[in-house]
């Protein structure tokens, strides 16, 4: 660890910048196998809260090792490192007052924990994907699992690699049964109950600004 550092405290405060943006930052992090729907709710939620006027950025598995954790592999030390380094990514958007969405497999418990940790308390959102693996294995939208079953991909989670399912996550959704929509609509009451979000006026509009509630 680097030593002779300081703590910078910034004169606009973290409380400052999210009534700026007429929300109360978070990070909802999606977690679950390959294929479960991590990104594509994500996604579907980044846009349904885009067109209510909110301000949000998603964080992608596949997309950050593009960049910043381009040098990590997928051992598991690699993996915990992964979730480490996005971890404080997260938090840095959050304090800019942000509403986070990051989709990663994360499949330990333990690193998970230590995100959730690292937020407010309230501030993180566990959503566990619990999409069975024979429907995850079922799309292979990225030929992924046929190749860890052949043996050409090494510590694949849920194939020779563990997947600790969250316990008590703050939403659970399966999209075997649960449609994008729907997804993202249970998704939607849940930070409006929780005051993340605002609720939207008798006349259909969201209460933060001219955004159609309905998608």
């Amino acid at each position: 660890m680097a030593s002779n550092i300081i703590w910078h405290h910034h004169r606009v405060s973290r409380t400052e910048r999210a009534a700026c943006k007429q929300q109360r930052p978070c990070l909802i992090w999606f977690t679950g196998l390959s294929g479960s729907g991590k990104s594509t709710i994500a996604n579907a939620l980044d846009m349904a809260l885009h067109q209510r006027g909110y301000h949000t950025f998603v964080l992608d598995g596949d997309n950050v090792r593009h960049g910043l954790n381009k040098d990590l592999g997928f051992s598991n030390e690699d993996r915990v490192e992964n979730i480490r380094r996005i971890g404080e990514v997260s938090k840095l958007f959050t304090d800019a007052g942000l509403i986070v969405l990051s989709a990663f497999i994360s499949p330990f418990a333990s690193d998970r924990k230590l995100v959730r940790e690292l937020m407010a308390d309230g501030e993180f959102i566990e959503v566990h994907m619990d999409t069975p693996l024979a429907t995850c294995e079922q799309r292979d939208a990225k030929g992924l699992y046929g190749k860890a079953r052949a043996g050409e991909i090494k510590n694949f989670t849920g194939i020779d690699s563990p997947y600790e399912a969250p316990e008590q996550p703050e939403v659970r959704l399966d999209t075997s049964t649960t449609p994008v929509g729907e997804c993202t609509e249970k998704l939607i009451g849940y930070l409006t109950r929780r005051g993340f979000i605002s609720p939207p006026s008798s006349s259909g509009q969201s209460a933060h600004g001219a955004s159609s509630w309905l998608m």
